[in-house]
């Protein structure tokens, strides 16, 4: 069978999320879904498993206190994990860590041959760091599997390529001083944006400098913007040649979006997906980010998951 696609959907991930009066609601996890059956695209994917990811995987990016804290505040339902944009509910640690299982899950069927490419549409949690949580994100699954890809498939060379509007700091501060992770970054200029990070002169610290890429793109950037910061990203690639690589494309880069600037269209997402197969012998997994105008989530996403069915 050609060009298989992994796909993870389901109850226990589309519960992430903050109420329907938050940009990151519930419904995000559905409005996709309809997007691919209506596409016709949902019949010819792979579906990869959803499990709970276990205490020694999320430990493996996030400390013991900072997983004790997420765990009594889930248990309460109360409160913030943050300043203010992160509120606790009930059941939340158990629900996270299954957002971070799923990734889990896609990334091993990729390696061990079951599909191609992957796609989990609620992840990329890409703010939290090892300590804390902040921007909607709980538990870092990109971190995790970062470091589940080093420590337990033994990849070195692994890239992480992020088109979401906000820096994925959260990420790169992690692993700021890792060569073997190769960090690409186009997002909207953190003078404008949160987290405000992401500056051109970030390239990464100690042994990892060389090794991180941040491109931020001014408010109002569209695809001719894009297109051009996009080769820098393949060059950066090839320079590298990794041998695995996520994808966070966060649709909130897209035009219209409500706490964002930019003015993507989903052609950007699309030419992003497909470029990406060339590397780590197409091995590749897309997380779905942020995007809170419901109608650029469906389009950015499920052209992501286009483009990967497309390969040839």
């Amino acid at each position: 069978m050609k060009n298989r696609v992994g796909l993870a959907t389901g109850e226990q991930i589309a519960a992430y999320g903050f109420g329907d009066d938050h940009p990151f609601g519930y419904d995000r996890h559905d409005v996709f879904v309809n997007a691919l059956k209506q596409q016709g695209l949902l019949d010819g994917l792979v579906r990869t498993p959803i499990r709970q990811a276990s205490d020694e995987e999320l430990g493996s990016f996030h400390s013991t206190e900072y997983l004790e804290k997420v765990r009594a505040l889930s248990e309460t339902g109360v409160g913030y994990l943050d300043l203010g944009d992160t509120p606790a509910f009930t059941g939340m640690y158990e629900t996270t860590a299954c957002v971070v299982g799923a990734v889990l899950e896609a990334a091993r069927a990729i390696i061990d041959g079951e599909v191609d490419r992957g796609f989990v549409p609620i992840a990329g949690l890409h703010h939290a760091s090892r300590t804390s949580a902040a921007g909607f994100c709980v538990f870092n699954d990109c971190g995790v599997l970062i470091e589940q890809l080093h420590q337990r498939w033994g990849l070195e060379r692994i890239a992480y390529v992020d088109i979401d509007a906000h820096h994925g700091d959260g990420v790169y501060y992690a692993f700021e001083d890792q060569p073997w992770l190769i960090f690409a970054d186009l997002h909207e200029d953190g003078r404008y944006l949160y987290p405000g990070t992401g500056a051109e002169a970030e390239t990464g610290r100690g042994a990892g400098n060389g090794y991180k890429l941040n491109i931020p793109l001014p408010p109002g950037a569209g695809d001719p913007e894009f297109m051009a910061a996009w080769s820098r990203v393949e060059k950066f690639l090839e320079r590298h040649d990794p041998q695995f690589v996520i994808l966070q494309c966060g649709a909130d880069s897209l035009a219209g979006d409500p706490i964002t600037n930019l003015r993507f269209t989903p052609d950007a997402h699309g030419h992003a997906a497909s470029r990406l197969c060339r590397f780590a012998d197409g091995k590749v997994l897309a997380v779905g980010g942020g995007g809170y105008n419901r109608e650029n989530l469906a389009a950015g996403w499920s052209r992501v998951v286009k483009e990967f069915m497309a390969v040839a």
